[in-house]
Order: C-alpha cells, then structure tokens, then sequence
C-alpha cells in the first residue's frame, strides 16, 4: 500500500463524498467510480465482491438505477475515522431517502472502510451494516409514502 498523508487522505476523502452526493442528484456514478484504482477490490454485504473500477461502476450504476437506490438523495457522513499508518479512512455514512411525503427523514446507514490506493484514489472499501436493519428501515421508507408499494405487493 503507498503511504498516505492525514491530507491525502482527508482531501481524497471529501472529494468521495462529495462525487457520491453529486452522483445521487445527477445519476451519473463514472465521476465517483472514478475514485477506485484499476484494481480496487469491493465488498458489499449484501450483493457481494466486485474486483476492478468497471466491475464496481457497473454495479453501482445499475443499482443506484432502480428503486431505492434511486430514490438515496445524500449520503451525510455521521462520523469518520482517519488512520493514516494504515491509509485508511472509516466513515459512517447516512443513506438518506427521499422524502416519503410527510417530512419524515429515514436514513439507514452504513460503516465503510476506504483503504488507501495512492494518487487521490482508493485501492478498495469494506462496507459493514445488519443487512436485516438496514431492509427495514428501507421497507419502513417505502410503507411510509403514498402510492408507494413494498416488495412484496
């Protein structure tokens, strides 16, 4: 792993957060994808492990295309870790849902590992949350809207 400076990792960082809100309003995921070395390497508790930039755009475009993932508006970071011995940045990142209707915020959240890749990109993250929860909170956002149906209706 190249080392990293606490300023790397805190710029690389904010501008990660910054693509993955622009992504949310614009749809395109390339600029975020973009933050990931040819190699990096994703883990994802629920849809598993992408190897590579492309495989992790693919994934991410396709599933932030549909519902709810198309319906994620912001993902505020409600903390964050910097290790810069092991260039790693762990965050703590709100998945916040449109607003069903009546002004109620749901926001299922997520840790995320970054691991470090040199030259303003990362070589892979770790994403780490109760799959259970989280489908809840995202069956609770969709029971909460008008005309909006579960997967199972």
């Amino acid at each position: 792993m190249p080392e990293a400076t606490r300023e790397e990792l805190e710029a690389t960082f904010a501008e990660f957060v910054r693509r993955a809100d622009a992504a949310a309003v614009s749809g395109d995921w390339a600029p975020w994808s973009e933050m990931f070395t040819d190699d990096a390497r994703y883990v994802e508790p629920t849809y598993g492990e992408f190897h590579g930039r492309e495989a992790i755009h693919e994934w991410m475009s396709t599933t932030m295309a549909s519902s709810p993932g198309a319906d994620m508006v912001a993902f505020p970071v409600h903390w964050y870790l910097v290790d810069e011995q092991r260039g790693t940045v762990v965050v703590r990142f709100g998945n916040r849902l449109a607003d069903p209707g009546d002004g109620s915020v749901h926001e299922p959240w997520n840790l995320a590992v970054l691991m470090w890749g040199g030259n303003g990109r990362w070589a892979g993250e770790t994403d780490i949350y109760d799959t259970a929860r989280f489908g809840a909170d995202v069956m609770a956002w969709m029971a909460s809207g008008p005309g909006r149906q579960t997967p199972s209706d």
